[in-house]
């Protein structure tokens, strides 16, 4: 019997999973999707042509599963996680998992207590951040005592700054600032804008301090989507640096060399192989290359991807890629952003269960 996977909730997130299972059907078979709300259930039924169950049991009944993905709102991804674990169901849950420090010690007591769960917190697989990521782990860079981070918001950045940082579980002093300004709106999950409309947005900057290493978080809410602000990164190693694509190395001490990460795209001037991610250069070697050649996908859709290829070795073999103590972390640095920010005030990480 073919093992396939389950998907819970039916927001914008989930159909990123719904629109690799329907494009790559051999490699990421799928048995259905949980719909609470009946008429979501007739929209998705339509539009994807998949099978569509009302609750979380008529989909575990099917017996065709490998795993299931969570992607529900934040009021629902602990009890779910907890029945479908009290299930012995393997897990790929949407980020955070879970809201409050108070639930991050339950759902970790969940994984203790032999529960099988990941976490689809794709960004470090991006390309061109697994790209650079391989120049910091391969140790190009030297030892790295300083990232500057702003791509992404809450526990998807402060993993993001963890992983260029080489921190693991280390425990920083975190000093955070949050400022509003004025923007005008550009497009958002529904497309483009419709008129011009100036809207209030927040930036919030967070320092994490390790003693022998610096972390900057810097996000705006709008850098998903807005076309006037540009994500940036920068990351400084004893040996060399990485300045979003510009990588400055040392051959030798005496000998200085530069390239940068380029990316290399399908479909381009004449090319007639279809438009597809191929892979990241640095220079001539090639620092990361597309898992699903020919895939019509956005970097973050060939992340999740990515999540759910792990996911399925994870389960054959219990290889982790993303588990409890990481997802912990991210979400309690992401609380302890926001208190700072708050309070105006440095907040120290302390030991928790994870760590």
């Amino acid at each position: 019997m073919t093992r396939s996977f389950g998907l819970i909730g039916a927001g914008w997130r989930a159909e990123f999973f719904l629109r690799i299972a329907r494009d790559l059907p051999q490699q990421f078979p799928f048995a259905g999707i949980v719909v609470r709300n009946a008429e979501t259930r007739a929209q998705v039924q339509a539009q994807w042509a998949v099978p569509v169950f009302e609750t979380m049991e008529e989909l575990l009944d099917t017996g065709k599963l490998s795993f299931v993905v969570t992607s529900v709102s934040w009021p629902s991804i602990l009890p779910v996680t907890e029945s479908l674990a009290a299930a012995r169901v393997p897990i790929l849950s949407e980020t955070p998992i879970a809201p409050r420090l108070e639930d991050l010690h339950r759902v970790y007591q969940l994984s203790q207590s032999g529960a099988k769960i990941q976490l689809a917190e794709q960004y470090i697989f991006q390309p061109l951040h697994t790209a650079r990521l391989k120049l910091v782990n391969d140790g190009r860079l030297g030892t790295v005592r300083e990232a500057d981070v702003s791509c992404a918001h809450g526990y998807h950045g402060i993993s993001l700054l963890r992983n260029y940082l080489q921190t693991g579980l280390r425990l920083p002093k975190i000093t955070a600032r949050s400022f509003k300004s004025k923007i005008v709106g550009g497009p958002g999950r529904n497309g483009p804008p419709q008129s011009r409309v100036v809207l209030e947005t927040e930036r919030t900057i967070a320092e994490f301090d390790y003693g022998d290493k610096l972390g900057v978080f810097d996000f705006t809410g709008d850098q998903y989507f807005s076309w006037i602000r540009s994500h940036r990164l920068l990351v400084r190693g004893d040996e060399g640096e990485i300045n979003n694509t510009s990588v400055r190395l040392l051959q030798d001490f005496q000998t200085p060399i530069q390239f940068e990460l380029t990316r290399q795209d399908t479909g381009h001037n004449g090319n007639l192989e279809g438009f597809y991610h191929r892979a990241i250069l640095g220079g001539s070697e090639i620092l990361y290359q597309n898992p699903f050649p020919g895939a019509r996908w956005s970097d973050d859709e060939i992340a999740v991807a990515t999540s759910l290829k792990k996911m399925q070795t994870y389960v054959e073999t219990g290889e982790e890629f993303y588990g409890m103590a990481d997802a912990c972390q991210d979400r309690y640095f992401d609380i302890l952003i926001n208190e700072s920010a708050k309070t105006r005030e440095p907040v120290q990480a302390l030991p928790q269960a994870w760590t």
